[in-house]
């Protein structure tokens, strides 16, 4: 006969194994992920990774050389900031499936999940276990840390 509380933990176990391996093959998806954008111009464009920074700047004729300092400088920014904005969006849509992860997380932490249901009789059987009445209910909110 085996143990209910066992094969849900081993069910629970297996379901963290498979959101770790997703979260690993996203982060090897993001490693590589890249965004273009071309000033209006069409005298350069930047492409940036996905934490934003610069992979490259390509300028496509010389009209830059005869650029006011400020005009360049304003170029190479727009393009730049709507690089960073198109990965950004790439990135949230990506890490969208982990949506609701971290609100599960935070209840597993601090209590209010099926989990504590499943473990309730374990505690029970622990020596000198107070009934679950008697045990202080966790808050539902986080106190405020003032250390």
């Amino acid at each position: 006969m085996s143990n209910p509380f066992a094969e849900q933990i081993a069910l629970a176990m297996a379901e963290v194994q498979a959101e770790l391996a997703r979260a690993e093959a996203v982060q090897q998806e993001l490693d590589g992920l890249t965004a273009s954008a071309t000033s209006k111009d069409r005298t350069v464009t930047a492409k940036v990774g996905s934490q934003g920074q610069v992979v490259s700047l390509t300028f496509h004729t010389d009209a830059y050389r005869s650029m006011a300092p400020a005009e360049l400088g304003k170029a190479l920014t727009d393009v730049l900031n709507e690089a960073r904005a198109a990965v950004g969006e790439q990135v949230a849509a990506r890490l969208g499936g982990f949506d609701g992860l971290g609100e599960t997380l935070r209840l597993s932490m601090t209590g209010g999940t099926e989990l504590d249901d499943v473990l309730a009789p374990l505690y029970a059987m622990r020596p000198g276990a107070e009934p679950a009445a008697a045990r202080p209910r966790r808050a539902d909110r986080q106190e405020e840390f003032r250390g």
